[in-house]
């Protein structure tokens, strides 16, 4: 029995030792002076790049807007609701130009006003304005690609858009459950996100096939940006896999930034091409 105390009390020991080192262990890796400085550069283009495009479409769009509309009940459940009706006209162009400008405001701080904020946020393995700005800007382009498949119905894109910032927020989630050193590491918050980011493309995908006509140029949007918005969930989920080099936080996070601009100035230009060019 005293044995067995002894040897209980040696693995309690190994294992309160063990808790000791995780719970020490608060540095992301892969985030050094180095590479706070190297992302500190990218910030700065990200924040040019971004910008200069939000001017430029500014200057180049026309004034093309599309309808929100709204169909209120005439009657007891069951009843046809009214003919759709105007709440407000969305000038695409100047919404096309704030999100980008959100993510070049988003950089800007991030290198500046709320540069240490950022990096300590970067050491613990979490980019608070990261998901922040998306929930704004991606929202933003969600329902954008929602508007050009033909769902103009206001009471629709609020539910699209807040089953959008649902999935950015457990984005969020799974960074902060997930500090640097936590073993296991838990997957659920990112599953959750997966469960509410498919809905706006469930709805956006059923309009476009039971469209009878739709310009090609909108399929394209929803193929491309599907694919960068995917792309996202998978830089997260090699990150919790630790798999290759998404090992280094610092790594995933510039995946986001390139994923960012790349996502960003996709729809902008295309949304540009098909309509605000005309």
């Amino acid at each position: 029995m005293i044995a067995a105390a002894r040897h209980g009390g040696s693995h309690a020991h190994r294992g309160g030792m063990l808790g000791l080192m995780r719970a020490g262990d608060t540095t992301a890796t892969g985030v050094d002076e180095h590479e706070l400085r190297t992302l500190r550069g990218w910030n700065l283009i990200l924040t040019a790049l971004h910008l200069g495009q939000a001017v430029a479409i500014v200057v180049l769009a026309t004034d093309f807007t599309v309808t929100v509309t709204r169909s209120l009940p005439t009657g007891p459940p069951g009843t046809p609701p009214g003919s759709p009706e105007g709440v407000f006209d969305l000038p695409v162009g100047a919404a096309v130009a704030v999100f980008l400008a959100l993510a070049a405001l988003d950089h800007l701080l991030t290198a500046t006003v709320f540069r240490r904020t950022y990096e300590d946020d970067l050491r613990d393995g979490i980019n608070r304005f990261r998901w922040l700005e998306y929930s704004f800007s991606a929202t933003l382009m969600v329902v954008l690609i929602a508007l050009y498949a033909g769902i103009h119905e206001i009471s629709a894109l609020i539910g699209i858009a807040g089953a959008n910032v649902a999935m950015i927020l457990f984005g969020w989630l799974q960074e902060s459950t997930n500090p640097p050193g936590r073993s296991p590491v838990t997957m659920r918050p990112f599953w959750f996100g997966c469960v509410a980011g498919v809905a706006p493309w469930l709805a956006i995908g059923y309009n476009l096939l039971a469209a009878e006509e739709v310009p090609g140029f909108v399929f394209g949007i929803f193929v491309s940006l599907f694919v960068f918005f995917n792309s996202f969930a998978i830089n997260q989920w090699l990150q919790y896999r630790q798999i290759g080099r998404w090992r280094d936080y610092a790594f995933g996070e510039k995946a986001y930034l390139v994923l960012s601009l790349v996502a960003k100035s996709a729809l902008a230009w295309q949304i540009f091409a098909g309509s605000l060019a005309t």
